[in-house]
């Protein structure tokens, strides 16, 4: 008994501390915009992340053994409910996959979660989102057709991923782990093995609470931050990257058609403003300013998808029956465009922020942003006393 309790102790003690780990505000960077209590995609209510984060070995590649650096991401626009959202998409530079996409045109529904992992186990997680469907009830005879929506970015200077370690369990421990509330950021899910602007990079989230009128919205992002060149790196306005391009560069052999700034970045953005799938459109593409504020390019060899979707109108989605829905008005949309811009930047620095140093395969090394060294550039600027 003993014993166990000084394990529960442990493992409670190790969650408080990964939860006080801090995120770029609580270093002293400083951004536009109010976030919400979480500053998370989960502010957005109903909306649930979940993580299954694989870390195994070190030393030498030996494919199918590792060493293993990935994972899954599953973000639940209304938790473990089975009620479709309206949704849009759009792509910076399409080197890369986010399944689904044709029909959540047509459509206009996002008819289930956003999966990201890596490149080569798209296949995988896509197929076990429907077996998760089938054992969740969600789907049977009476429903023919599913597209699950699955996004990867490239994590192959770190992980095996030519050992495919992504399991079907995988998928359904990050879909059955979703929740609300603080999510861990950095080196977790399908961010596990990701680098970003010359440092490590991985899961991040963000949020805005905006005022429309008389109403309160909530706009939230998440990103899996995979691109960049380090000297194209800006935080707050200030290029750090070139103050630091001599600092604790990225360790690992590329292959001849890399080049640099290759990599990619998945976003999604939820809100619970009345917006329609064309207005998601709109605002979906602003995800590419925010990337922009932080000396993303999309560059020849990334692929920049991103995906929104809205809570709002909880009766949207019939199969028969007529409804009615309730829409913003597009003169009064600014304010979610505004939110989304501030929403990406922020989330990204704060995947950098959480992420630690990582060692994957053949010693490969993606180091950690250097807080201190951020804050004295910063200073330097007079972006910060």
């Amino acid at each position: 008994m003993k014993t166990f309790l000084i394990i529960v102790l442990f493992l409670f003690i190790h969650d408080i501390s990964y939860a006080q780990k801090p995120r770029a505000r609580d270093i002293g960077i400083p951004f536009e915009g109010t976030p919400g209590k979480f500053n998370a995609i989960t502010d957005v209510k109903g909306v649930e992340v979940g993580y299954s984060t694989i870390i195994s070995g070190e030393g030498k590649n030996i494919r199918g053994n590792g060493p293993v650096r990935t994972g899954v991401t599953a973000i639940l626009p209304r938790g473990k409910n089975n009620n479709p959202v309206y949704a849009n998409w759009y792509t910076l530079n399409g080197n890369g996959e986010m399944t689904g996409t044709t029909w959540l045109t047509e459509s206009g529904f996002l008819e289930g979660p956003v999966m990201i992992t890596n490149t080569n186990s798209v296949g995988t997680v896509r197929d076990a989102v429907l077996k998760w469907y089938v054992k969740k009830g969600w789907y049977h005879e009476d429903f023919w057709y599913t597209y699950p929506v699955v996004a990867e970015t490239y994590d192959g200077f770190l992980n095996d991923i030519y050992g495919f370690h992504v399991k079907e369990t995988n998928a359904f421990e990050a879909l059955d782990s979703a929740k609300s509330g603080f999510i861990k950021e950095g080196n977790v899910g399908g961010g596990t093995g990701m680098m970003c602007l010359g440092f490590k990079g991985g899961s991040g989230s963000s949020s805005r609470i905006i005022k429309i009128k008389d109403s309160i919205y909530t706009l939230g992002v998440f990103v899996q931050s995979n691109f960049g060149r380090k000297r194209n790196l800006i935080i707050a306005g200030v290029p750090v990257g070139k103050e630091l391009i001599d600092t604790l560069n990225n360790e690992f052999k590329a292959p001849p058609s890399y080049q640099a700034g290759d990599g990619s970045i998945i976003v999604v953005v939820a809100t619970d403003a009345p917006v329609l799938p064309h207005q998601l459109k709109r605002i979906v593409q602003r995800v590419s300013l925010g990337i922009g504020q932080v000396g993303g390019q999309g560059t020849n060899g990334s692929g920049d998808i991103f995906i929104a979707f809205s809570t709002a109108n909880p009766t949207a989605f019939q199969r028969t029956n007529f409804t009615k829905v309730e829409t913003l008005p597009n003169d009064e949309i600014n304010p979610l465009f505004e939110a989304t811009i501030q929403a990406t930047e922020e989330a990204i620095i704060n995947a950098m922020v959480a992420a630690e140093t990582m060692e994957g395969i053949n010693g490969n090394k993606s180091y950690a942003l250097p807080h201190k060294l951020v804050i004295d550039v910063l200073k330097k600027y007079n972006r910060v006393k």
